[in-house]
């Protein structure tokens, strides 16, 4: 037999769910609860008799082991000793029994050294919703009730919706207090309707849906305000606490230090956070929040938000935290008793257990962030060994960028960035070198990675803004643009990437194109070549008058099937452009074939039929044909 051994109870008793028996019997209970504990006692004892529900044998294990813990306890004298359990374990404590049978039955058990501390909790972590096998599925809505005391029912109705009602209104949803007191008063009277003394969270969710609504149907996508009042309501976002003097680590206490003095409360609930980092107190809560993503500890991730607030002197952060954070933070103790310090060792040791490149680049780009000078250090040092050692040309490529921004905003953030220079700088020089060798004969899928990391390199040249390295840069682009065997995506990558920067000019461009379009040329290839030139922006389309009759022509010379075969990947192509460019592109292709008509009226008109008509007697010579 499977299942929720309460649900045995609220079919007796009428109710739909455990869920909601409980809530009836226990969380909604008024008056004298002196009785309380003995009825669920009584109950419990009865399904566990009755039912015969076999027990696995973790619960047979974890109840022999509450049971010595008790056993325990009163060797130490106590004589009132309460047991916090589920209430379906209260039979199996009630009587301990024998001590030699759980003796014999916990046996044989492997052991390991555990310590235990404690960590505050969130009533989404009490929720069934979590894969908490014990909780329940409105931890909030009991929170209320339990607070609410012996108020009066109606008092505790009205102050639900009150709180959903502002809830409501915070997110710029429309709830006035007429709302609340219709919801009330239809609450209420679904209660009376059902047969309960007051209304519980299903009727409350009834009427909020019919009041805040509007009345939609029960079914299907479940409504913005319903979603926001189970979210930050009938779950919750509260976050509970620990004594200041309970035992904690150096580390949590340092953590705690700092979350205190920065003025950043651990809160359950989801927040955004903007620094401005030219002041103090930002710039310090920024180091904060990079030094704990180091140690593992994602208290926050750090977004790039489309908007005003932008550039290297703002960042924005989403907050949470997780219970299972302040574990992560004892865990971390091993490599300091401050956060600095920990950060600071951690990255020292993973510096120096990593044999690949990219991670450790992208590794010193939030350690300059963390402003941890010894560890870059470090990391920079790492950086230039394995980069000495390093052969393959795409691992110096993926690793640039990281580097680049490093070497460009490290002086911005204060973390010395400047002397990354020497290690760029060969990279940039290995790159141009190894670049010819790197795409040469790949595959579709080889040819899209590349791609990725050729962009990166080519954002990162443009960065630094160094003629040297940008001049090596071109030069590789230059050579990769003619060479034979190169993936149609790739070469044609090279040349709008020249053209962009100014190092191949309109001319140069579309004789590029036109090579690779050409009818020498495979349709795949060709096809592939404008994927490559095209891809990210079609402005250069409209601005070049040589470029779009090229490509206009190659298009319309394409056979049927060649036309249907490339389709797919053109439109791919034009998809991404944002919908001004698309359209501002449709109306030139119709400006385009409306005008080719007149302009071939226009050569009609001028050909002079004698002088054409002289030549058709050496034509036919030529062709062996008769001509008359």
């Amino acid at each position: 037999m499977r299942g929720d051994p309460l649900d045995w109870l609220a079919r007796v008793s009428g109710h739909g769910d455990g869920e909601r028996w409980w809530e009836e019997m226990v969380e909604q209970r008024r008056g004298d609860d002196a009785g309380l504990f003995d009825a669920i006692a009584e109950a419990m004892t009865a399904l566990r008799g009755d039912l015969a529900m076999p027990e696995s044998r973790e619960t047979l294990l974890r109840e022999a082991f509450m049971r010595q813990q008790i056993r325990a306890a009163e060797r130490e004298g106590f004589q009132r000793i309460a047991v916090v359990c589920g209430a379906w374990h209260v039979p199996a404590l009630v009587s301990l029994g024998p001590a030699k049978d759980d003796a014999a039955l916990l046996k044989g058990l492997p052991k390991a050294k555990v310590a235990a501390t404690w960590v505050p909790w969130t009533y989404g972590r009490l929720a069934t919703a979590s894969g908490y096998g014990a909780g329940v599925s409105s931890p909030g809505w009991y929170g209320h009730l339990w607070e609410s005391g012996d108020a009066d029912p109606r008092a505790v109705v009205v102050g639900w919706l009150a709180k959903a009602a502002r809830l409501l209104r915070s997110e710029d949803l429309d709830a006035s207090p007429a709302q609340i007191v219709d919801a009330a008063r239809l609450a209420e009277s679904l209660a009376a309707l059902r047969g309960l003394p007051i209304p519980g969270l299903g009727e409350l969710d009834d009427a909020a849906r019919a009041v805040f609504w509007g009345g939609g149907p029960a079914t299907g996508a479940v409504p913005p305000q319903m979603r926001l009042i189970h979210e930050r309501l009938v779950v919750g976002e509260r976050l509970g606490a620990v004594p200041a003097d309970a035992p904690a680590v150096p580390l949590q206490q340092d953590l705690a230090r700092e979350r205190k003095r920065l003025r950043m409360p651990a809160e359950a609930g989801e927040r955004t956070l903007e620094l401005d980092l030219r002041k103090e107190l930002d710039l310090e809560r920024s180091h904060l929040l990079h030094r704990l993503v180091l140690l593992g500890v994602p208290w926050g991730s750090d977004e790039a938000v489309r908007g005003r607030k932008r550039g290297t002197f703002h960042e924005h952060w989403r907050l949470r935290w997780e219970p299972e954070m302040a574990v992560a933070v004892i865990e971390a103790s091993v490599w300091g008793n401050t956060v600095e310090a920990a950060a600071d060792g951690r990255v020292r040791s993973v510096a120096d257990e990593a044999t690949a490149l990219p991670p450790l680049a992208e590794m010193l780009d939030r350690v300059l962030l963390a402003r941890l000078p010894g560890a870059a250090r470090h990391l920079i040092a790492r950086i230039d060994a394995e980069a000495a050692r390093a052969a393959d040309t795409a691992h110096l490529m993926l690793a640039l960028p990281p580097l680049a921004r490093a070497l460009r905003y490290g002086t911005v953030r204060g973390g010395g960035g400047e002397v990354l220079e020497h290690v760029v700088d060969a990279l940039v020089a290995r790159i141009a070198i190894g670049l010819s060798a790197a795409v040469a004969s790949l595959d579709d899928d080889a040819a899209e990675a590349m791609l990725g990391a050729v962009a990166g390199v080519h954002g990162a040249v443009t960065l630094l803004r160094d003629e040297r390295q940008m001049a090596d840069w071109t030069g590789a682009l230059a050579r990769v643009a003619g060479q034979a065997g190169v993936h149609g995506a790739v070469a044609g990558r090279a040349v709008r990437l020249l053209f962009d920067v100014g190092a191949a000019d309109a001319d140069e461009a579309a004789r590029r194109m036109g090579l690779a379009l050409s009818t020498a040329s495979d349709a795949g290839y060709a096809g592939a070549w404008v994927e490559g030139f095209l891809a990210g922006s079609g402005l250069v389309l409209l601005h070049d008058e040589r470029l779009w009759r090229v490509l206009d022509g190659w298009l319309a010379a394409l056979d049927p099937d060649a036309f249907t075969q490339l389709l797919p990947l053109l439109r791919r192509t034009f998809a991404t452009y944002p919908a001004a460019e698309r359209r501002s592109l449709g109306e030139r292709a119709r400006r385009g074939a409306s005008s080719a008509l007149p302009e071939r009226a226009a050569a009609a008109a001028e050909l002079d039929v004698a002088r054409a008509e002289a030549v058709l007697p050496l034509l036919g010579i030529i062709l062996e044909i008769e001509v008359g």
